[in-house]
């Protein structure tokens, strides 16, 4: 097998037009505009604006490809393109090849006979999606419902005809309520040039079958595409050791040709925090008349099930890993920029290695996004993190011609089966939010007042993607994986009810509700829910000028794009806080909020396990700079929630909470031992006298959510100072502190903070520098910061609690002068 990837001599140039520039191809339009200084930077202040006219332009690529003899002679010569955006026309030599049109798929298309000796030009013209969308929308019998983060009239569309949903490319890249709406065209995956002889092996399954301790059972079912009949043996292997191996008669076309096997003792993929993550490197080897060619996969072993049992509340919703259940912490994810083509391994491995230090097992990869690169797949195999993977639909319906059903099952069977061998891919899930819309969002009854034939007609087009098509896609290319229609949904076609299913909460948010109510409103499944903030002002320096730092300028408003963002935040902000003094403050207070918002759902969620088997919140990355619901921002930037998070899916969470008048303690242990431990509880004032204290000695049970601690709130608060006060809990084994957590009575504007005196001493350590911070008085969300320099720290925006003595880790490269010069401490009291 030759294989060569085409990724250099590209140019490109408006369709029609000579001025040929320089393209980097994985890339796009727009990059490549940026690239040749024809374009300023999209995300500064308001440029975003001025560049949707990119996306009515056609665009024409081109670069020379060399055949020599060689090549020639080969019995097949193909170009293997993993991605075109979207709308694509290929031409050799001024030949016509293919046109495609979908960004998800993979084509593999034969090119002998259109090569000749020496240089030959490929030219690939891509068609306005915009253009394309308008006319698809023209001619459609009805109008197909889609919600507004279609963002269509700063588009400039006309009509603002929301045209999204009648092509088979990435929805956010059409606008949504956290991204910019940037249309792009391109070549945003490799393209490469193949050629071999006699048979090649076109994809590899492993399916699983016995799991055991002495061994477990395979099939291998490789896929081989065959010139003519011949005599063949395939071999599987495993780092060199041959599993097994058969003679085959191979027959012309493209077959399927399966061969058992086992792998003794073998060792089980953990997820996160219960175990390993070991990784076979398993090959299938074609051997024919002395030519071999070959295909590996990386596999884990493990058994995974969605449970879905009736109980005497409903019907469960939890995923059992190695027979044992296990809770699902994590985050929603979206694609980590705009431009898909611009993420690099090393952001792909900030964000998993991310979720692996904040205690994840989870993410999910959300449905307006892409199908994600296969690196970010196997690094989440490697970090133990599982992934519910929803096919790329989210909050619209879609067309239900068949030339579209056609497009979107060809897509299903190729992700399906690029993804498929992965031990991260944990759930296939259809949608998201689309059932919730029909039936929630009234879409149902708006489309019925218009049209009742027409309303059956969308819905139908709904069922046969949904409820047809894709579950027979997972059944055909992945049968031991399940399939969730829509989320949140109760079961195929029918909405969310908190008592059967997933649930997507934003009542705190969208309805005004208080955070409190994250810990009452509680399903089977929590897959998603948020809180806003912006980025730290470091961030918003790279998009905005200091004439921009208010939230309600046209550069931060452009920079949001819910529709109720920054008076929302300032609304919840105003209910816990007092007004911040001025724009830095604001978005330090904002952080707090969105982090201590959130800890209310996390550890509400877990506390309600096993009827709750599952926190996503939203979301954990961004895909520009932006006010949005993450966690970390677009520069991978850790914001307040990301280290409340990591404390708060820690394997043993202490939790203290008040209920109906009670005030509670909690242990939360997602370990599989039980453990012997101490309760402790004090009361300190904010200079850290002991008020009151309790010691109870518990056994936390393995994998269980218990109460040790209830007491009537008002009758414990007799004799205590709620507003100098708060509550410590820690939970300890032996001389090991397991977990910490405090509690204060009231809203933090209520409390008399004091003016703390925070001492820091810096040393030196391998990769930066570890910093003791100690305090006389509580030091409330203290904060660190190093100007504009960058770094990391251990932890941060964390409550120091007088006369504790806490180190904090920073990995930077700045000398010790520089940090002496820029390291800040915060802390709450000082922003009002």
């Amino acid at each position: 097998m030759i294989k060569q990837e085409l990724n250099s001599g590209w140019q490109f140039t408006e369709a029609g037009t000579t001025d040929w520039l320089a393209a980097t191809v994985p890339g796009c339009v727009h990059t490549d505009l940026l690239a040749n200084d024809k374009i300023e930077d999209p995300f500064y202040r308001l440029n975003e604006r001025k560049l949707q006219w990119i996306d009515k332009k056609d665009w024409t690529y081109k670069t020379t490809l060399s055949a020599d003899a060689d090549l020639l002679k080969r019995d097949r010569i193909a170009l293997d393109f993993k991605g075109l955006d979207t709308y694509a026309d290929v031409s050799i030599n001024g030949q016509p090849v293919i046109s495609t049109d979908n960004m998800f798929r993979e084509y593999l298309v034969d090119v002998k006979p259109f090569l000749k000796e020496g240089d030959n030009e490929l030219e690939i013209t891509f068609r306005s999606p915009i253009n394309e969308g308008v006319k698809k929308y023209d001619a459609y019998p009805y109008e197909v419902p889609a919600s507004g983060n279609d963002l269509a009239e700063i588009g400039e569309v006309e009509g603002a005809k929301r045209v999204s949903v009648f092509t088979r490319k990435a929805g956010y890249h059409f606008g949504w309520d956290w991204g910019p709406r940037l249309v792009t065209s391109g070549i945003w995956r490799p393209v490469f040039l193949k050629a071999w002889d006699e048979a090649r092996i076109n994809d590899l399954q492993i399916v699983q079958h016995q799991v055991e301790k002495e061994k477990a059972t395979f099939s291998a079912v490789v896929e081989i595409d065959v010139e003519q009949e011949k005599s063949a043996v395939i071999s599987i292997m495993n780092e060199g050791e041959e599993l097994a191996k058969s003679d085959f008669q191979l027959v012309p076309g493209t077959s399927l040709y399966k061969l058992a096997f086992e792998i003794a003792n073998p060792k089980l993929w953990w997820t996160n925090g219960l175990g390993e993550q070991p990784l076979y490197n398993i090959t299938a080897k074609l051997d024919i008349d002395d030519q071999t060619t070959e295909l590996s996969h990386r596999i884990g072993i493990r058994t995974l099930e969605l449970v879905r049992d009736k109980d005497e509340k409903g019907t469960s919703f939890y995923f059992k890993l190695n027979g044992v259940p296990v809770f699902m912490k994590g985050a929603n994810y979206i694609p980590n920029d705009i431009f898909p083509s611009r993420v690099s391994h090393e952001m792909y491995k900030n964000v998993v290695n991310t979720a692996k230090t904040s205690n994840m097992n989870m993410l999910r990869v959300w449905g307006g996004g892409i199908y994600e690169n296969d690196e970010f797949y196997d690094l989440c195999d490697e970090a133990g993190i599982l992934i519910w993977q929803d096919f790329m639909f989210a909050c619209a319906m879609f067309p239900g011609d068949q030339e579209f059903l056609d497009n979107v099952k060809a897509e299903a069977e190729d992700n399906v089966k690029r993804l498929r061998n992965h031990p991260s891919i944990g759930l296939w899930c259809g949608n998201n939010e689309i059932l919730a819309a029909w039936y929630d969002w009234g879409w149902k009854k708006d489309e019925e007042a218009k049209s009742q034939e027409n309303a059956d007609k969308i819905f139908k087009a709904y069922q046969d993607i949904f409820h047809e098509i894709l579950p027979a896609a997972v059944e055909k290319y992945d049968p031991q994986r399940a399939y969730w229609s829509s989320s949140p949904s109760s079961g195929t076609g029918i909405p969310a009810d908190l008592v059967n299913g997933d649930e997507h909460y934003w009542g705190v948010w969208w309805g005004k509700d208080p955070f409190k109510n994250y810990a009452t409103h509680i399903a089977r499944f929590m897959s998603e829910y948020g809180f806003q903030s912006f980025p730290e002002l470091k961030t918003v320096k790279q998009y905005a000028t200091p004439e921009d730092y208010d939230i309600l300028s046209e550069v931060m408003k452009s920079h949001q794009r819910s529709s109720i963002g920054n008076e929302t935040i300032e609304y919840y902000l105003l209910q816990d806080y007092k007004k911040p003094k001025d724009f830095e403050s604001f978005l330090y207070v904002n952080h707090v909020l969105q982090a201590e918002g959130i800890k209310f759902a996390l550890e509400g969620h877990r506390r309600a396990m096993p009827y709750c088997m599952g926190s996503l919140y939203w979301q954990i990355n961004d895909c520009w700079p932006v006010a949005s619901w993450s966690s970390t921002d677009y520069y991978q930037r850790w914001k307040a929630l990301q280290y409340y998070v990591k404390k708060g899916f820690e394997p043993i969470l202490v939790s203290p909470f008040t209920e109906e008048g009670q005030l509670k303690v909690a242990v939360v242990n997602d370990e599989l031992r039980d453990i012997p431990a101490d309760l402790k509880l004090k009361v300190i004032d904010f200079s850290g006298k002991v008020i009151w204290e309790e010691t109870k000695s518990v056994t936390v049970d393995a994998n269980s959510s218990t109460i040790f601690y209830d007491v009537n709130e008002a009758e414990f608060l007799k004799g205590k100072d709620s507003k100098n006060q708060l509550l410590v809990t820690e939970l300890y084994e032996g001389d090991q502190r397991l977990s910490s957590n405090v509690f204060y009575f009231r809203p933090v504007k209520e409390l008399n903070l004091p003016k703390p005196a925070v001492v820091s001493s810096v040393q030196v350590v391998d990769g930066g520098f570890e910093i003791t911070l100690k305090s006389d008085e509580l030091a409330k969300n203290l904060f660190l910061t190093i100007g504009d320099e960058d770094g990391f720290f251990s932890d941060n925006y964390f409550d120091l609690l007088p006369g504790e003595e806490v180190k904090i880790n920073l990995k930077t490269k700045i000398s010790k002068e520089k940090l002496d010069e820029v390291l800040t401490i915060q802390t709450l009291d000082q922003t009002f």
